[in-house]
């Protein structure tokens, strides 16, 4: 007798990110999701962020706005599609399901930068006790990919995470201090950082905001790094 797969819900989501696993499709296509437990897992410290002058002076010099949770689904569906360089994805219909279902439930958010009204980059990813488990980033205007990632890492910090969780590494990470470590390194802090008790919030305070964006500035060594890069994590 054959056995049925599993059904993959919200909740069997949010028990395998506890456990270190997340899915994956092969392709946009794909109707199959995997479950991936990488030997090596990326993560970016969230003391050891490096953020260069002239991507500071983007991010608070006014020329993108940036908000949380506005547009979830929006932020997901321009994370699916295809880019220059970028044509084919691993977010299929059934992750945009199941994430929005986990955002609805409050396990999942976006970050969204916009300009002239329009939302020209952002990123998504899952949150469990004190973890983010970063998704995938899309850009359709310089840096605005870069931006939402300085936000990110910013408000994380105010609100007291402690793990950033990457999945892999690229060299679009990289420059930002992104790292791989083992896999019994990487679920040994998991553990910890999982049951931290952490309340998401959407919108601190501006002036914390910008300090905590300020505190980030890397040393003067690192400000040459940041020439612009993918404009996807994943």
């Amino acid at each position: 007798m054959s056995r049925r797969p599993t059904e993959i819900t919200p909740d069997l989501m949010l028990r395998a990110y506890r456990a270190g696993l997340f899915p994956m499709a092969e392709a946009r296509g794909s109707a199959r999701l995997y479950w991936l437990d990488p030997e090596m897992r990326g993560v970016l410290p969230l003391d050891g962020f490096h953020l260069p002058r002239r991507l500071a002076r983007t991010v608070l010099g006014g020329g993108f706005s940036v908000t949380c949770d506005q547009d979830f689904r929006a932020t997901i569906g321009l994370c699916a599609a295809p880019a220059p360089g970028r044509e084919e994805t691993w977010i299929n219909t059934q992750i945009e399901a199941l994430f929005t279902a986990l955002h609805e439930m409050g396990h999942a958010h976006s970050i969204e930068v916009w300009q002239d009204g329009a939302m020209v980059g952002g990123l998504y990813g899952v949150t469990l006790g004190g973890v983010f488990f970063g998704e995938s980033m899309f850009s359709r205007a310089r840096d605005a990919s870069k931006v939402a990632l300085v936000h990110l890492v910013a408000r994380l910090q105010l609100m007291g995470f402690s793990l950033l969780d990457t999945q892999f590494i690229t060299g679009h990470l990289a420059q930002f201090g992104t790292m791989e470590i083992p896999r019994a390194v990487y679920k040994a802090r998991l553990a910890q950082a999982v049951d931290q008790d952490v309340v998401w919030e959407n919108a601190p305070a501006p002036e914390l905001l910008n300090q905590a964006i300020r505190a980030l500035r890397a040393p003067a060594p690192e400000d040459a790094s940041c020439a612009p890069g993918p404009s996807d994590s994943r």
